[in-house]
């Protein structure tokens, strides 16, 4: 945000995330949700909207509302009930869409987040239950009559969505992003959706005004879509609210519309106008009776919530791992599993050396491999990689080989103690040896210790160079040390 906009006008900004959740058919008939099926092959005549059909409540979806509610500390009522929210598109085969607007099915919730300026807490006004659109394939070419063609892909029609709204409290768009970024984490967390954003499992849309500092009423709203990357998120909220505040400035009116964002041209563009909820003309859905959720129920769908983000980032810290590492591991499934199968199978390890591991030459080589079923990558066993990395903890073998040794390990499946047998003796960590390993490269150098003397950063290569002399065998750390005195003693 630019000086001048900070300092005169306050940035209002409430997203709106709609999640489809992980479910295996939809939300008012049987029909699958496989992503990347053909076209309109997930179809039957209740997601179609054909006359005479009748909808039936997919159970499981409730739940996974029920358990977004619980993680996010919202309430959830007794009783709900389903509207049908009218409105007319291509992609809405009934002409109204059965949700959710009087009795949500979770209301007044929350989610922490931290951010550049500190930790910060979204307000979640409500997540309620609503089924999809069909999805329309827009045509590049022009047909015969040259005019271009659009389709409905009716797949999508019908399957479970979520809707998460939050208060108009978010202040800036790093606020935005850092929100989706921590409600992504959690919905998988949870298993209620895969919030894939590129696959439009996950999509956000945020509401933007700005008012006069020291104002309260607010501004005029502009809807934000078509954001598919949470850099997206971040962009197109900070393009608005600049592009809001220059037109402020020069007294031109806003008009609340829809914008979409161009992520190739940095900027938006006018979709149409903004509907209010008086448009949609909501009445309760004649077909489906209120749904009452008892604490019995809500209680057992508490009992299988797995550990949340916030939990597992905190606990990670508790273990000595810094708030970036333990972050890293929390948003990687893969990594968070590997550092905890190897950390069950060693509690004594020490939590910065796995973490060190998992994300480094692990995640390497998971890159190509990926995680096998002991939850560690390629063909590796937890055991045998905590063995190694105790390894060289204890000095049994340098670091540089026991890297070696695990890359194997990882690649063939190789026992730690064949690989540890075959090693040979333990790093060379006796100064009398290691001196003259370091005086023979020094002597070999000249070149080097003149640069060196110079004030030039050549240590590295004379460190380098012993432990090629020695195989990977040396302690590197003591060499280090050795070579710097060597140099210095000898200036």
């Amino acid at each position: 945000m630019s000086t001048t906009t900070a300092t005169t006008y306050e940035t209002v900004i409430g997203l709106e995330v709609h999640a489809q959740l992980a479910t295996r058919s939809k939300m008012f008939c049987g029909c699958p949700t496989t992503f990347g099926a053909p076209p309109n092959s997930q179809t039957c005549p209740i997601c179609q909207g054909m006359p005479g059909t009748l909808p039936v409540i997919n159970r499981r979806a409730v739940e996974f509302v029920i358990a977004t509610g619980i993680a996010i500390e919202a309430t959830i009522p007794e009783r709900t009930q389903w509207e049908r929210k009218n409105y007319f598109y291509p992609d809405l085969p009934k002409g109204y869409q059965i949700s959710q607007y009087a009795i949500p099915l979770a209301s007044s919730g929350r989610l922490r987040i931290e951010t550049s300026d500190g930790p910060f807490t979204v307000p979640i006004t409500r997540a309620h239950l609503e089924e999809d659109t069909a999805k329309l394939v827009h045509g590049d070419t022009a047909g015969a009559a040259g005019a271009r063609t659009s389709l409905v892909d009716f797949n999508r029609s019908g399957a479970p969505l979520m809707e998460i709204v939050t208060e108009p409290d978010i202040r800036t768009a790093e606020q935005a992003r850092r929100y989706a970024e921590e409600l992504q984490l959690l919905l998988r967390a949870i298993g209620a959706s895969d919030a894939d954003m590129e696959r439009g499992q996950m999509r956000v849309e945020a509401n933007v005004s700005l008012r006069p500092r020291g104002t309260t009423a607010f501004g005029t709203r502009v809807e934000v879509k078509n954001m598919n990357s949470f850099r997206s998120v971040e962009r197109a909220i900070a393009y608005e609210i600049e592009r809001q505040g220059r037109a402020l400035d020069a007294g031109e009116p806003l008009t609340m519309e829809t914008r979409g964002w161009d992520d190739g041209r940095q900027a938006t563009y006018r979709m149409r106008a903004k509907e209010t909820s008086d448009d949609y003309r909501y009445f309760p859905e004649p077909d489906l009776p209120p749904l009452r959720v008892d604490k019995a129920w809500i209680a057992s769908i508490r009992d299988t919530l797995p550990e949340l983000p916030a939990a597992r980032r905190a606990r990670y810290e508790a273990l000595g791992l810094s708030g970036y590492d333990a972050a890293v591991l929390v948003a990687d499934p893969g990594m968070g599993g590997a550092f905890e199968a190897i950390r069950a199978a060693r509690p004594t390890l020490p939590a910065k050396e796995i973490a060190n591991f998992v994300s480094g030459s692990g995640a390497r080589v998971a890159k190509g491999a990926g995680y096998n079923a002991t939850g560690v990558p390629g063909e590796g066993h937890p055991a045998d990689v905590a063995t190694l990395l105790a390894a060289i903890l204890d000095g049994a073998v340098s670091r540089a080989v026991g890297r070696d040794l695990l890359e194997r390990h990882l690649g063939d499946g190789t026992p730690s103690a064949a690989l540890l047998a075959g090693a040979g003796p333990g790093p060379i960590s006796d100064d009398a040896a290691l001196l003259e390993h370091v005086d023979a490269v020094i002597a070999a150098n000249p070149k080097a210790v003149v640069d060196y003397r110079a004030g030039r950063p050549v240590a590295g290569f004379f460190v380098g160079q012993v432990m090629k002399a020695t195989a990977g065998a040396a302690d590197a750390a003591r060499v280090t040390q050795l070579v710097r005195e060597r140099l210095d003693a000898e200036g």
